[in-house]
């Protein structure tokens, strides 16, 4: 369906004058995105460890969330609700947070970081490595892409206002990307001989940048101070990293891409339009579940909008209501919005559990982490404690599920507990990961 766009020469009339509009999106045709009807296919290519981490802005109404009782026979909550048909599939893990932490609207800078990133004495903002490039740094030798970043906000975005939540060894954020089109075409369109020699030109001019760059910062190596001296050696881990993530991808420049039928597939919608919003959810977990399914990928990261941002499956303003100030009716529709990102995470998880994958189904060896890395509370306040949190799938990678496991807020474990325990289940071996104390009591 295209919409008739407003014409340019529309005038706008005023104390007898004619005055043309400026180029408004209105003015630009586009095609209005439908509910989606893709479908499920019926096996997995091959089985596969995967990991998805899917984060949601601006924390949930809480009292709503949590559950009331605790154990394998706990309630559901109001919210929780939505996943009932996958009841025994997720853990609900309540009062843990990252206590490095400072709130506010950088939970997704810290969410799978776990990051102090005021740490670093002199710098504004210090990160470090993801947990889902962990993982990647083991999986990502056998697969097209190591991992794969998705957001509503193409780019990296701001230090503190992060687009993506993937940061590599030197705590510098990797983009993601916003488009359901371009992301298609990047992990299933097949390269003409012409496209596979402008790529092949492209990395070798961006070899020859960072070349460069590591020759020059040699050279100033030597005039500087210890403190800059490890700000630049900051610098060039993430440098050399590239370096090694252009190589990889230089060896895959011959390998086909997978064939996949893109139809059915709302590869159009837009995340920041309201319309659309739903769809452009939907499709995103599809290209995940399709790159999963093709092991074009085996880590995703997904961050389903950015912080201060959002909108409801109708378009209300989500970072509003997360300043609800206690107000009972901000706070219900805070709620509806929560029930619209689970009921789009129950799909996702159907969608994984009706594809056979081995003696089992994709979801038993695919670990979803799904949450948030605020909790707006009673009255709006921006904390980073008792965060919104679950785990869904890897039974066969050894997670338990079908509880809810209720901490202490006071003197609880640190959400990078969950994390590690989330990284060795995916076959890395870690004995640690950043301030955790072991892996999370009840979840393996």
């Amino acid at each position: 369906m295209t919409l008739k766009p407003i014409s340019r020469r529309h005038m706008l009339r005023g104390l007898g004058a004619c005055v043309s509009l400026p180029l408004l999106d209105a003015m630009l045709p586009r095609v209005v995105a439908r509910p989606s009807t893709y479908q499920p296919l019926a096996k997995s290519l091959g089985v596969h460890p995967r990991m998805i981490c899917c984060y949601v802005p601006n924390g949930v109404n809480i009292a709503e969330w949590v559950p009331k009782d605790a154990g394998k026979d706990y309630t559901l909550s109001p919210t929780l609700s939505v996943l009932k048909e996958h009841r025994a599939d997720f853990t609900v893990i309540s009062g843990v947070g990252h206590p490095a932490s400072k709130g506010g609207h950088s939970g997704a800078d810290t969410w799978l970081t776990g990051a102090d990133l005021q740490a670093a004495p002199g710098n504004d903002y210090t990160n470090s490595v993801s947990a889902d490039q962990v993982v990647a740094e083991v999986h990502g030798k056998d697969t097209r892409f190591p991992s794969l970043q998705f957001s509503d906000s193409s780019g990296t975005g701001a230090a503190g206002h992060s687009h993506t939540l993937s940061f590599d060894r030197g705590g510098t954020p990797i983009p993601a990307q916003d488009s359901p089109r371009r992301l298609f075409e990047r992990l299933f369109v097949p390269d003409s001989a012409d496209d596979r020699a402008a790529t092949l030109r492209r990395y070798a001019e961006k070899k020859s940048i960072l070349d460069s760059v590591l020759a020059d910062a040699t050279g100033l190596n030597r005039r500087l101070g210890g403190k800059d001296r490890q700000k630049l050696d900051q610098f060039l881990t993430s440098v050399r990293e590239t370096e090694r993530r252009v190589g990889r991808l230089e060896s895959w420049i011959d390998v086909p891409k997978p064939k996949v039928d893109a139809n059915g597939l709302q590869l159009e919608s837009q995340p920041h339009n309201g319309h659309d919003r739903p769809m452009w959810i939907d499709v995103m977990l599809e290209l995940s579940y399709l790159a999963f399914i093709t092991d074009t990928t085996r880590v995703i990261s997904f961050e389903w909008s950015r912080e201060a941002g959002g909108y409801g499956g109708g378009g209300e303003n989500h970072h509003e209501l997360s300043h609800h100030g206690g107000d009972a009716g901000m706070l219900q529709k805070l709620a509806v919005i929560d029930r619209f990102h689970l009921q789009h995470l129950a799909r996702f998880l159907t969608f994984l559990k009706s594809t056979a994958d081995g003696e089992g189904n994709m979801l038993d060896h695919t670990l979803v982490l799904f949450g948030s890395g605020m909790n707006s509370g009673q009255g709006g306040e921006h904390s980073p404690k008792n965060l919104p949190l679950l785990t869904a799938g890897g039974s066969r990678l050894g997670l338990k599920h079908g509880r809810h496991l209720a901490f202490d807020v006071k003197n609880h474990p640190p959400l990078s507990n969950v994390l590690l325990t989330l990284i060795q289940k995916m076959g890395v071996a870690a004995e640690t990961f950043r301030d955790s104390t072991g892996t999370l009591t009840g979840l393996v």
